[in-house]
């Protein structure tokens, strides 16, 4: 009795042992085929996860076309266009307030939404809505408000750690370009004047328009294109020549977040493009502060014309700005 009694439990014990190895190998197979499963997704369909082209394009149109034309003096569709964007941000979870400030004898005003503890240095995003006369406007700067929305949905979803404020501004445009009469020049003023301190400020400034033929890409200085690429497939980061430590930092999390093409340059402010946004009104008072650009009219001949339309953009690119941003806040917030 004792030999059948013995083979029984080596039985019993090879057969736990048999299943036990069997449910490994089964887990195994599981993980690895998870892995390669998700090594056929795609970085378009990653970004799209995160970001909706389709979502970007529909803002973009409704700035462009619904609230056409935008400019100063078409006060009524600027108002239009602050509620509608004041409605997205409140939507996305974010306490929002409202800056009124006056311009050439009318009330214009910034829209501010906020996301993380209310203490501490900030991060700053921010867009002009207003577009240069009767154009639509689409990529100047239609584009970079879509991103601004689509951002506030992206931070609602997981707090970030430190005070981020994402800020539409208006009369960003001629007449007011370059006074102190900017939204934005209106806004760093009243952080100045707060003493809130930041640790980076991000103009976001034309982010929609890009193309991959080749000579379409045109510099300031010819030279520069000895460098940099001749088709206009990237986007750009511009800063301030002794900013170059900055730049590079932000350039190095882009790059890292998808795959679209992310060059940079640091230059003397002389250097014409370098202060053509709302990061320049940020400068005067010591804050540190970059454009992220797809380099408009070095790029797009539509810039500033009735051409700048909704159609000519590439919402999946555009998409990808949105996420390369959204990790330089990360990256800056959450420090």
């Amino acid at each position: 009795m004792t030999a059948p009694f013995g083979w029984c439990i080596v039985t019993i014990r090879g057969s736990l042992i048999i299943r036990l190895l069997f449910g490994l190998l089964s887990l195994a197979f599981i993980v690895i085929c998870s892995g390669c499963a998700e090594s056929t997704v795609s970085q378009d369909e990653r970004t799209m996860v995160l970001v909706s082209p389709v979502s970007l394009k529909e803002h973009v149109v409704t700035l462009s076309q619904a609230h056409y034309p935008r400019s100063y003096a078409h006060h009524d569709n600027l108002k239009r266009c602050a509620g509608y964007i004041r409605d997205h941000f409140e939507k996305a979870g974010a306490p929002v307030t409202t800056q009124f400030y006056t311009a050439g004898g009318m009330t214009y005003e910034n829209v501010i939404g906020c996301f993380g503890p209310d203490e501490g240095e900030r991060v700053i995003v921010g867009a002009h809505y207003d577009a240069a006369e009767d154009t639509p406007g689409a990529d100047d700067n239609a584009s970079a408000v879509a991103g601004l929305i689509e951002l506030a949905y992206l931070l609602g979803k997981e707090k970030p750690k430190g005070h981020v404020e994402l800020v539409a501004y208006s009369t960003e445009e001629p007449p007011f370009f370059g006074t102190d009469d900017m939204g934005s020049a209106h806004h760093a003023k009243g952080l100045h004047e707060m003493g809130v301190k930041m640790r980076l400020m991000i103009a976001l400034e034309c982010i929609g328009y890009f193309t991959d033929q080749p000579g379409s890409q045109a510099y300031p200085v010819p030279f520069l294109g000895l460098f940099y690429p001749d088709k206009g497939d990237y986007i750009g980061i511009v800063g301030r020549f002794f900013d170059r430590a900055l730049v590079k930092i932000t350039e190095r999390i882009m790059r890292a977040a998808t795959d679209l093409p992310v060059e940079s340059i640091h230059a003397p402010r002389f250097l014409p493009g370098i202060h053509l946004s709302d990061h320049r009104n940020y400068w005067q008072y010591g804050y540190r502060a970059i454009m992220i650009t797809d380099t408009a009219f070095y790029r797009n001949a539509e810039y500033h014309r009735t051409g700048d339309t909704a159609d000519r953009l590439d919402y999946v690119r555009m998409a990808k700005v949105v996420v390369d941003v959204y990790a330089v806040i990360r990256g800056f917030a959450d420090r």
